[in-house]
């Protein structure tokens, strides 16, 4: 399969009880098998994803395409940019926003964790 951000169409939404809106694209879904779903996620300029946290069955993996975010993972806060792949673990606790003035694109995957 191939799924890219200029060929999808995206919904608004607040992600996770976030302050502003961000768009996202359920590219991939699935009931069975160890990848659950697959979201491309744009976040304009100061939009972000609320600080939320995961069964322990799954773990979801950011990957930064563009732009540069605050990253909030398991107490730790850094700073991430495009190249980046971050790992949510199982029942872990994160948040991320969009610190820059481009939009922050990110690959969002949600796999079983057992």
């Amino acid at each position: 399969m191939n799924y890219r951000f200029a060929d999808s169409t995206f919904k608004c939404v607040c992600a996770h009880g976030g302050e502003r809106e961000i768009f996202f694209a359920r590219v991939l879904q699935r009931s069975r098998g160890p990848v659950r779903f697959i979201d491309l996620s744009v976040l304009g300029p100061g939009a972000d994803i609320g600080r939320h946290t995961h069964e322990a069955d799954n773990e979801e993996l950011y990957v930064v395409v563009s732009g540069k975010g605050w990253m909030t993972l398991d107490g730790r806060e850094f700073e991430v940019g495009p190249g980046d792949v971050l790992m949510n673990p199982p029942g872990g606790t994160h948040a991320l926003k969009n610190i820059g003035a481009e939009d922050l694109r990110i690959v969002v995957i949600e796999v079983d964790a057992r």
